[in-house]
């Protein structure tokens, strides 16, 4: 196999599965490449025993992919303090069949390219799931809505209870999305400054 002698590759991002495919109706996810990775990354789930010398290698071929799938919303999980006054996070992963398609969906689609050129081919598809404490994109926990029971925010993102205060950033999401929500969070909240001005008069 050939060398990715690559330091910066995270230059293409495709959603071609986004909306699922022929045997998954159903939103899968989006793909990008990820920053290049090394041997403390490959060796952080390796067996303790795996030599150096064949994580450097591992590394050096790599081309590393992100997957990310919508993050669907569950009533059960929350922010709560714990007694002591510590933010304790509770989070119920049910929903992961479209994630789960995606990375075999993608594996596919690399295998069916893959030693097209190699006369003994040798390839590894590794994938790590990363878990909560990895969360890049924080939404959700103030979710908007019409219904004072079920939300905390009104479609103007001001909250049910208090007239004067307005939540503008990620926790308005109903659920999160498999793509940076930071445009929708700036376009949202351009829509609830505009409201707030016709408010002033």
């Amino acid at each position: 196999t050939k060398k990715n002698p690559t330091v910066f590759q995270k230059t293409l991002a495709m959603n071609d599965f986004y909306w699922g495919d022929e045997e998954f109706p159903f939103p899968m996810g989006h793909i990008q490449l990820l920053g290049k990775t090394d041997r403390g990354i490959i060796g952080a789930d390796a067996p303790f025993f795996a030599p150096n010398l064949a994580l450097d290698v591992m590394t050096k071929h790599s081309v590393d992919w992100w997957l990310t799938a919508e993050d669907l919303p569950d009533p059960e999980n929350r922010v709560t303090l714990t007694r002591d006054g510590q933010i304790q996070l509770s989070q119920r992963d049910r929903y992961h069949e479209h994630f789960d398609r995606l990375v075999a969906r993608w594996t596919e689609e690399l295998k069916s390219v893959d030693a097209i050129d190699q006369v003994i081919p040798l390839s590894l598809y590794l994938k790590n799931k990363i878990p909560l404490m990895g969360v890049a994109h924080q939404n959700g926990t103030c979710r908007f809505g019409e219904d004072p029971k079920t939300s905390v925010l009104n479609i103007f993102c001001q909250t049910h209870d208090v007239d004067n205060l307005y939540v503008v950033d990620g926790s308005f999401f109903c659920s999160a999305g498999a793509v940076n929500p930071s445009l929708t969070i700036a376009a949202n909240a351009l829509r609830v400054g505009d409201h707030i001005v016709g408010r002033l008069g």
